[in-house]
């Protein structure tokens, strides 16, 4: 009893959790501009109207340029962070990691205005260089978590035969360390892209005159016509999510299979 009890909770959390999601594509293909039931018939007009928005094409540029920026300055810091925290022991270690892992569990929006007000203060200008700046701060918890994981997999026999082979500590780091934990790298390099590309209160705030795709988004949906393409959009960006997240899992999972070590969770 207490068992199917479980399941039926089970997918009625799960239907509560996706079923906005599932209705994107619905009303996407929808050939009405109103998003309500009953449905006016079946098109593709509005992921047509996704090809001549030129503000569309530049927030996406945008948002692209973020992403890829972002995502690589966070997993750099974030292979350094891990390699640290999983190799050495320093003074103030364990309150060194909190602080780095600290814009996981604090209000974003409080990051963003407090970040805001020092840019502002130090007499930086707005623009999409601000928006990396705090994507890079959000993005970097979550790419020492899966990097740490990659870290603590590692065989550290296989160092110390290195340096009993003559190789010194840089040249074992590049030539043994780095390819064993590549997948974790790429699983991070995929899910901070993913994360970044879906920010909006960083870029809200940081943008300036410059908005992302997600701050055009926002925009959008004071004008009841662009609702619709609205939606389509929506449906894009989340199968590229899903797709991108998913291949992030796949390395995360080669790369721990990889080591030998324990899956001891993932994001899928």
């Amino acid at each position: 009893m207490n068992g199917g009890w479980f399941r039926i909770y089970a997918f009625g959390f799960l239907l509560f959790l996706y079923a906005p999601i599932l209705l994107l594509p619905i009303f996407a293909f929808n050939d009405g501009a109103i998003v309500a039931f009953p449905l006016a018939g079946f098109t593709t007009k509005w992921f047509d109207q996704l090809w001549v928005e030129p503000a569309l094409h530049q927030a996406l540029k945008n948002s692209l340029i973020i992403a890829v920026s972002a995502s690589i300055l966070s997993t750099c810091l974030g292979v350094f962070a891990a390699r640290a925290s999983t190799r050495y022991n320093f003074p103030l270690k364990g309150g060194i990691i909190g602080m780095i892992m600290l814009p996981l569990v604090l209000p974003e929006i409080i990051l963003a205005i407090a970040l805001l007000v020092v840019l502002l203060g130090i007499g930086i200008p707005l623009s999409i260089y601000t928006v990396i700046l705090g994507h890079v701060l959000v993005c970097t918890p979550f790419s020492i978590a899966v990097l740490t994981a990659a870290f603590q997999s590692l065989d550290k026999s296989l160092e110390e035969a290195a340096y009993d082979l003559g190789e010194t500590p840089a040249s074992t780091f590049r030539l043994i360390i780095l390819p064993l934990v590549t997948p974790g790298i790429i699983s991070s390099l995929l899910m901070t892209f993913t994360i970044s590309l879906d920010e909006f209160l960083m870029a809200f705030f940081l943008a300036g005159t410059e908005p992302t795709l997600p701050v055009y988004i926002f925009s959008q949906f004071r004008f009841p016509k662009s609702v619709p393409v609205v939606l389509a959009l929506g449906t894009v960006l989340v199968v590229a999510s899903i797709i991108l997240l998913t291949i992030a899992e796949y390395f995360r999972r080669r790369g721990i299979a990889k080591m030998g070590g324990k899956d001891t969770g993932g994001f899928l």
